[in-house]
């Protein structure tokens, strides 16, 4: 089953992939998309979800080529979370690569069409605030929320967190 579990910040939608993959019976592999660079308060954030999950879970690191890091944990028949694609979708719009921006959502979406595998996809939802000012901003909330729309047509389940609560929307 493909799962897109869309919620804000805070809002309960890494917890519940996390019980859905621990639900599913397989073996769990969950990619990361988070650069963490410098910052000491992310390297912490970082640490704690790390600390939260099943030390038995594999990890993968995929801040950028999401596609083909899925693609081989499918086929060995894992249950693949990913958390999350807005941060994987701010490190594409920060290299600065356009043509390999539209690559990567292209797979991406082959993929999760494709795909029969156990797959969860962790995304905020942004488009519930005002239009930004930014330019890099309004690119941002624009490819989130296309990416959103089509993954959503492609996944078998899609369920929006609010103060925790899941709310089934497909």
């Amino acid at each position: 089953m493909k799962q897109l579990i869309l919620g804000g910040a805070r809002s309960g939608k890494s917890r519940l992939a996390e019980q859905r993959a621990t639900d599913s019976g397989l073996e769990v592999a969950v990619i990361v998309t988070m650069m963490p660079g410098d910052d000491p308060e992310l390297q912490a954030r970082i640490a704690r979800h790390r600390a939260d999950r099943p030390a038995h879970w594999r990890l993968v690191e995929a801040p950028t080529e999401l596609a083909a890091a899925i693609e081989p944990l499918l086929e060995a028949g894992c249950c693949v979370l990913v958390d999350c694609l807005t941060l994987w979708l701010t490190n594409l719009l920060l290299a600065g690569d356009d043509d390999a921006m539209e690559r990567e959502l292209a797979a991406l979406n082959r993929l999760v069409g494709e795909s029969r595998g156990e797959l969860l996809l962790v995304s905020n939802e942004v488009g519930w605030g005002i239009v930004p000012m930014g330019e890099l901003s309004r690119r941002f909330q624009d490819r989130a929320g296309w990416l959103h729309q089509r993954l959503a047509q492609l996944c078998d389940r899609v369920t929006l967190c609010v103060a925790g609560l899941p709310m089934e929307v497909k």
